[in-house]
């Protein structure tokens, strides 16, 4: 067999029998898991025997790398990430793979950033040689690059590149896309840990990324915060409110990080639910763990100090975290589980603390891992709250499947739970557990039974009875651990139990187990004068075996020879002495020593001193009972679910629990300050946007480059953040919206009820461009809504606002009108004609409202397929809806229907796609939300064949698509109605919108107020649903109503608005009642909104889908602020 070549010079061929020794132990060095005999990846297992995966290692794939072909390049990578997926050393490849890194291909790219991340920390030379690569990809216009870029030169460790990851963290931080700014968190712990000298620019950044808005990078952001600067408490204030709202949100990961943040928090920042109590807290312990006359004396002092407390009034920001994490007890991950629990415990009053135990019970039905961590929680809980896990006992009762460990802790938690009522069952179970194989777990239920029996002394008898009973046990085990817990039950009535003791002394013949033969001796020992003629004769036969005894059995030996000696000198002098002379020239020093001190303490002589006289008050002292206390008592101190009250020792990086203030900080420091031009609400905002253009020439003209210059920081990040709902002309900025939103995948539904004005006068364009006839001139309903705004125009006072205001609404009228003028030429020549009179300043906010509220006069509308003009007119004067009546869409609420933009025309190439609820129920399917989609051709070209493609719904969810439409002609506009099944979820439908010649990806988010369908009920149904669906079905929230909002007409308007739910009649005056039932489950949901003094009420809606329910007031509560 021939040597292959070496494929580079500088690795030395070593003797054949060296290298067949040595094959193995290159395998390890390098990290591999491949064994000789298996073949690596691009090797014929016949052709290279030992030396080929040495000497030919990974030749093919380097080959590939080198190509000039991505296919193959890409396939490499694949398989160079597979190899390190498994575990196997790919970092000979790393020259290779490095000089890929300025690829053109997107997916060879990531691939090599991926393999990168891994192996730049071990080869930081050849990294650094690409790291100006690194740097432009920190520029690429995608952004899993940018990210991947960003994450990678973090990842390179040499403190000579720390201001490169600098600049380039702060500039990630200031990124358009989420997912790249969540990557820039995820850096700075990285940096911090290379170079602690960067703390105060790092803290910065984290104050930057604090302000985020994202729920996609609120937990990394935390995260680093807790690396970097846990001290700095002040950076939370301004962003703790933020953070309690977005964390229903979060992912799971980030959830846990902020909860166990927000604990700290709110430890520093609120007054004690508890200070009250927590006398009473104390006394209820000393009543478990002590006796009842100590507690009778301090009762006094207890009433005086709870005299001089103040009553407690619970912050506002204290109950707005704790009604925000209560939801997420219901979620899937148990770390999330665990951390509210542990939010809870720590926070909550002690009335409310007990719906955390039902979440913790749920997560006993998981891995022996998880049931490990929550066990062991539960047990620290269950001491000072007993009461909270009472009613689930039977859930802590023991399978005989359990691991040992699970078993010993589920035995603690029911020792704790133990009480008069309940023990009865209790030891019922335990006598089951005794007859178990497993030794370990036998001798904690004993241990446990002689808790219960300290515990409570009215089964202290029975107890010891039935461990009496365990001494005649066959297994050693058994006995051994009886007697040692009957030893300590018996010290505390020993006179009425000599017998016990006559029944034990027998049993010194047979029990081996050393802890046993020594609990008995002592025992003896100690009550030997109830015992006095058993007594002599255990010592005789001990001194015989006393040789062969173990240490801890000698020494017990030795104290029974004394004690005898001082009560019992006739019987036991020489027996004594004996046993102290064979102890004298003992092999243990310990045994020695014990022997020589005892001998001169008991065994009067010349050089004797004092303490001769007072050897009987040494040796035969009374002494106090044991307590017989949880192993769990004293984990209280550690933070619930941290790894130190796991191990009950301080574990690296653990940081305490603080103290409750006495004195509660100034709450203002949470309060933000809200810009004087964001002041008025998005409904009136949005109104003046769309109107702008109207009245100004200058504004209409200015076209979509002063939108994109002029428009101030904070404007863009609260209105132009996401791309399914902004209307920018500009080519850059829908690219950069767009790469947002796939980062986030997150909508927020404000947001959505900022466009719904400008969507609204989207669609009136395009049906009046659907009419015949309207090419040439501007309808009849679009003069008379314009000279109606004139009108109020007038009576506006002119003067002017602030100029961050005037140029943000400059900035967003312009931007609504580059998109509103594409769609016909004569809104254009409309503007151009405005009298410049007409340019008066920005609206007051008052009569804004007023547009909300007056029904506009019937007006008539050009015809349609869909609907009869006379009837629409009819109906047109009955209606209260805000805004007239659009042909198309007849919504049977008070509100009007919103309408949300599917598919953008400039994204969708001149095709554009908009998509309401119209709240009806769906003809094919009653589980199904019916969605109206209209779908307008503003090219020049016919449409053909437009069709939904491959839904691709979330497990569970299901879509009917609407029948194809043939032909689309230009300047037309289609409605057509599709079924989704939500499956009571807002998660978004994903599905494709074909045409002839192109595929579009959309998406279909629903508000959660249009998941349920109206129901009508009487009052008196309405209470009696009511009445089962309360506790945790039941979420309550006041409110205060704007003024504008305090009438009948506008609750139900708001209301109905928000969700599409039936009315039900109610005999109160200053009350409001509706229902309705989810769409996939009908499970009814029912909303109850009761107006106090003044502008207050509160909104308390029931329902079992806790999550719709906790969604379903914020939405509702942001329709009434409005």
């Amino acid at each position: 067999m021939t040597l292959p070549s070496a494929p580079a010079p500088s690795r030395r061929i070593p003797p054949r029998p060296a290298a067949m020794a040595a094959s193995p132990a290159y395998g390890e060095e390098k990290g591999g898991s491949s064994s000789l005999g298996e073949p690596e990846y691009g090797h014929d297992p016949a052709s290279g025997g030992i030396f080929s995966s040495d000497y030919k290692r990974h030749d093919d794939l380097k080959e590939m790398l080198d190509s000039n072909k991505d296919s193959l390049k890409l396939e490499a990578m694949k398989r160079i990430v597979a190899m390190i997926a498994r575990g196997k050393n790919a970092s000979d490849l790393f020259p290779a793979v490095v000089k890929n890194v300025a690829c053109k291909n997107i997916e060879v790219k990531k691939l090599v950033y991926v393999y990168l991340v891994r192996y730049a920390e071990e080869q930081q030379d050849l990294a650094l040689l690409s790291i100006s690569t690194f740097q432009r990809g920190l520029k690429d216009p995608n952004q899993l690059i940018r990210a991947s870029a960003l994450r990678v030169l973090s990842s390179i460790r040499v403190p000579i590149i720390v201001p490169i990851m600098m600049l380039a963290i702060k500039e990630a931080a200031s990124d358009m896309s989420p997912y790249v700014r969540k990557t820039a968190a995820h850096a700075i712990p990285k940096l911090y840990s290379l170079d602690s000298d960067q703390k105060d620019q790092l803290i910065e950044v984290i104050e930057k990324l604090l302000a985020d808005k994202t729920t996609l990078v609120a937990g990394s952001v935390v995260m680093a915060f807790e690396e970097v600067c846990p001290e700095r408490i002040d950076l939370i204030h301004k962003n703790y409110r933020k953070l309690c709202n977005l964390l229903i949100d979060v992912e799971e990961w980030g959830q846990v990080v902020i909860i166990n943040m927000l604990t700290r928090y709110a430890r520093t920042q609120f007054l004690s639910p508890n200070q009250n109590e927590s006398l009473l807290e104390e006394s209820a312990e000393k009543a478990f763990y002590g006796s009842e006359e100590e507690d009778a004396k301090d009762a006094k002092a207890e009433a005086a100090s709870l005299a001089k407390r103040k009553p407690y009034v619970m912050d506002p920001d204290h109950r707005l975290l704790l009604r925000n994490t209560k939801p997420l007890l219901q979620s899937r991950n148990a770390a999330v589980v665990m951390a509210v629990a542990q939010l809870y415990f720590h926070l909550a009053p002690k009335a409310e603390v007990g719906v955390i135990a039902k979440a913790l019970v749920r997560l006993l039905r998981s891995h022996s891992e998880v049931q490990y961590v929550v066990l062991q929680n539960v047990a620290t809980m269950s001491i000072k709250r007993r009461g909270m896990f009472e009613p689930y006992l039977k859930s802590f009762y023991i399978r005989s499947t359990d691991p040992t460990q699970i078993k010993i802790l589920k035995l603690e938690v029911l020792t704790n739970l133990a009480n008069e009522t309940n023990i009865s069952t209790i030891l019922r179970e335990f006598q089951t557990y005794i007859r178990s194989m497993d030794k370990d777990f036998v001798a904690a239920t004993i241990q446990a039974i002689g808790r219960c029996a300290t515990n409570i002394g009215k089964v202290r008898d029975t107890c010891l009875n039935g461990l009496v009973q365990l001494l005649s046990n066959r297994d050693e085990l058994v006995v051994a651990e009886s007697v040692v817990v009957i030893k300590k039950l018996l010290q505390m009535q020993p006179a009425q139990h000599s017998e016990i003791i006559k029944h034990m002394a027998k049993l010194t013949d047979n029990i081996q187990v050393p802890m046993a033969r020594a609990s008995i001796l002592w025992l003896i020992g100690e009550y030997c004068e109830h015992v006095p003629k058993i007594a002599p004769d255990v010592l005789r036969k001990m001194a015989k075996s006393f040789t062969n005894e173990e240490d801890i059995v000698k020494l017990q030996v030795i104290n029974l020879a004394a004690k005898l000696y001082l009560t019992n000198s006739k019987q036991s002098k020489l027996l004594t002495q004996y046993v102290l002379n064979l102890a004298k020239y003992d092999q243990n020093y310990d045994i020695r020593d014990r022997a020589r001190f005892i001998r001169q303490l008991i065994v009067p002589t010349e050089k004797s001193g004092a303490l001769n006289k007072y050897a009987k008050k040494l040796f035969l002292a009374q002494k106090p009972a044991p307590i017989l206390e949880s192993s769990f008592k004293d984990r209280d101190h550690f933070q619930l679910g941290s790894l130190s009250h796991l191990l009950n020792a301080k574990a690296v990086g653990y940081q305490e629990l603080p103290d409750w203030p006495d004195e509660a900080p100034d709450p203002s420091v949470r309060n933000v300050e809200v810009p004087e031009w964001t002041k008025c609400t998005s409904r009136e905002k949005r109104k003046e946007k769309v109107e702008k253009p109207f009245y100004s020439d200058s504004e209409g003209e200015s076209g979509p480059t002063e939108s994109a210059d002029s428009e101030p920081e904070s404007v863009s990040e609260e209105s132009g953040s996401s791309s399914s709902s902004s209307s920018s002309s500009s080519g850059s900025e829908e690219e950069e919206d767009e790469d947002e939103e796939e980062g986030s995948g997150e909508q927020s539904e404000d947001k959505e009820e900022e466009e719904e004005k400008r969507l609204k006068r989207k669609e009136k364009e395009g049906s009046q461009k659907a009419a015949p006839g309207s090419a040439g001139s501007p309808s009849e309903e679009e003069e008379e809504e314009e000279g109606a705004k004139k009108a109020k125009k007038k009576k506006a006072p002119q003067g002017r606002k602030g100029h961050a205001e005037t140029s943000s609404e400059e900035a967003s009228a312009s931007e609504s009108s580059s998109s509103g003028s594409d769609s016909g030429s004569e809104t254009e020549a409309k503007q151009r004609k405005a009298p410049p009179s007409s340019r008066a300043g920005p609206k007051e906010i008052s009569l804004l409202d007023l547009d909300d509220f007056t029904p506009p006069p019937p007006q008539p509308i050009p015809s349609s397929s869909i609907v009869s003009t006379s009837l629409v007119t009819d109906l047109e004067g009955l209606t209260l809806t805000d805004t007239s009546l659009a042909p198309a869409l007849l919504s049977p609420a008070f509100g009007a229907v919103r309408t949300y933009e599917l598919l953008h025309r400039m994204a969708g190439e001149g095709l554009s796609v908009e998509y309401c609820f119209s709240r009806r129920p769906f003809p094919g399917d009653p589980h199904m939300v019916a969605v109206q989609i209209q779908i307008s051709n503003n090219t020049d070209a016919e449409v053909k064949s437009l069709r939904v493609s491959e839904p691709k719904p979330l497990s569970g969810m299901r879509i009917q698509e609407f029948p194809e439409i043939e032909r689309l002609a230009p300047g037309d506009t289609a409605s057509v109605v599709m079924g989704i099944d939500f499956c009571d979820s807002t998660q978004a439908a994903n599905f494709q919108l074909c045409t002839h010649t192109r595929h579009f990806y959309v998406s279909i988010q629903p508000p959660v107020g249009e998941l349920m369908a109206p129901v009508f009920m009487s009052e008196n149904e309405f209470k009696k649903e009511q009445g089962k669906l309360t506790g945790m079905s039941e979420i309550t929230e006041k409110v205060t109503l704007p003024e504008k909002c305090r009438s009948d007409h506008a609750i139900v308007q708001q209301v109905t608005s928000a969700a599409n739910v039936g009315r039900v009649p109610c005999g109160a005056d200053n009350e409001y009642r509706f229902a309705a039932k989810t769409v996939t489950s009908g499970s009814l949901v029912l909303i109850t909104l009761e107006r106090r003094e003044g502008a207050a009420a509160q909104l308390t809606v029931n329902s079992e889908k806790m999550v719709i329910g906790t969604m379903l007031v914020k939405d509702i509560v942001q329709a009434l602020a409005q």
